[in-house]
């Protein structure tokens, strides 16, 4: 299986894109409006923020979920024992923010939400006229006035030999939320897991936006678009030295909204909460 690449100016993009999340969970844009340069300065201020004590002045809060987690509380992917071996700062638009970088990672965020929003309309009009009914308002305005959209800046730092046995940067897990907007990181390792059981490589190429759905989509459309599991590999040879660097937007619904007869988002996402604590 190979992720079409959509050119997000061509006339039949909407199709093409949301034909790949009906069929795979993940969409791929090039040549998509959201600011590489804006992308690769966010890459760099950060990778620097990561590598000093700066960081440890904003360690995350246990309620509000802000702030930087370090690879001693970073995930734990449900279904699996190991932590994740990563870091990273949570953004949101009412939470902390570090004053060592620049607002570049702000501005990214409305960018990326202007731009979901635009998504989850294409999402919405090619949907057939049973699953549309299905949802209990437009797409796009679920995540309109939200608090709980969410920025991570990810850092997974070079590896040393000395990770815990079976530790892997990202272990296999779907998204909870409506969508995820990832520019392509700094290296590869990104892989879905495909319908014919084999685990398949995400395109990569500095410019690329990979879309996937999350598991409110997923519940709000009966299962037409599914969210698909995807983990990222520990690299081997020369690449174990390089960090990598990644900028997933996570769109969240505000709690109120229905997904299904038998979930708002609010009781879906404590749900998931729940079986979290449980597996951490």
């Amino acid at each position: 299986m190979q992720l079409p690449i959509v050119d997000y100016r061509s006339p039949d993009a909407p199709r093409q894109f949301c034909q790949s999340l009906h069929d795979t969970g993940f969409g791929v844009l090039a040549h998509h409006p959201l600011d590489a340069q804006l992308v690769h300065g966010i890459y760099a201020e950060w990778l620097a923020f990561f590598n000093s004590s700066a960081k440890q002045q904003y360690p995350f809060d246990k309620e509000r979920l802000d702030g930087h987690f370090s690879t001693d509380v970073s995930e734990t992917a449900k279904g699996h024992e190991v932590r994740d071996f990563k870091e990273f700062f949570h953004i949101y638009s009412w939470g902390r923010y570090p004053t060592e970088v620049s607002d570049a990672a702000q501005r990214y965020f409305a960018q990326g939400h202007a731009l979901a929003s635009e998504l989850l309309r294409w999402v919405e009009e090619a949907s057939p006229p049973e699953v549309r009914q299905r949802y209990s308002m437009p797409l796009p305005h679920m995540i309109e006035g939200g608090d709980q959209t969410l920025l991570r800046v990810l850092h997974y730092p070079p590896l040393t030999g000395a990770e815990q046995p079976g530790s892997i940067r990202a272990a296999a897990h779907g998204d909870i939320n409506l969508l995820t907007l990832l520019p392509a990181a700094t290296e590869p390792g990104l892989q879905i897991f495909g319908q014919d059981g084999q685990w398949h490589d995400v395109p990569c190429d500095f410019g690329l936006l990979i879309v996937n759905i999350g598991d409110m989509l997923e519940e709000a459309s009966g299962g037409y678009y599914p969210s698909t599991v995807h983990r990222v590999l520990n690299p081997t040879g020369d690449a174990r030295h390089k960090p990598r660097v990644s900028l997933p937007l996570f769109l969240h619904p505000r709690r109120e909204v229905v997904l299904s007869e038998r979930h708002t988002v609010g009781s879906y996402f404590e749900e998931r909460m729940r079986e979290l604590r449980r597996n951490g």
